[in-house]
């Protein structure tokens, strides 16, 4: 594989973990923070721009994934794929550590 498609599959990682969040607030109709919000990552958003962020990133995490040709018989492209999931999630839990108190 070329240099290009392990750091394709890192960020796939990341893409695809991000939607998680996103679409379940979404779907569940609460507002949580995107990009959009006011402030930009701290403010909060409406459901409806939670599902749209989180089909974006669904969308740019499959290119990504198909551009990085990871398999699981290729077992770095794997390890990448998972730490980019391990590293937006813990930074997502110590961003929004603070998410619940007043």
């Amino acid at each position: 594989m070329k240099w290009y498609q392990y750091v394709a599959a890192f960020f796939a990682g990341v893409f695809l973990a991000n939607v998680v969040p996103h679409y379940v607030h979404g779907i569940s109709g609460d507002p949580f923070p995107t990009p959009f919000a006011n402030p930009p990552g701290k403010g909060l958003s409406s459901p409806i721009i939670n599902v749209l962020w989180a089909c974006f990133n669904l969308f740019i995490g499959y290119v990504l994934l198909r551009v990085s040709k990871a398999s699981p018989q290729n077992k770095l492209s794997m390890f990448l794929l998972f730490l980019g999931i391990t590293a937006i999630s813990l930074m997502a839990s110590i961003s929004f550590m603070d998410k619940m108190k007043p």
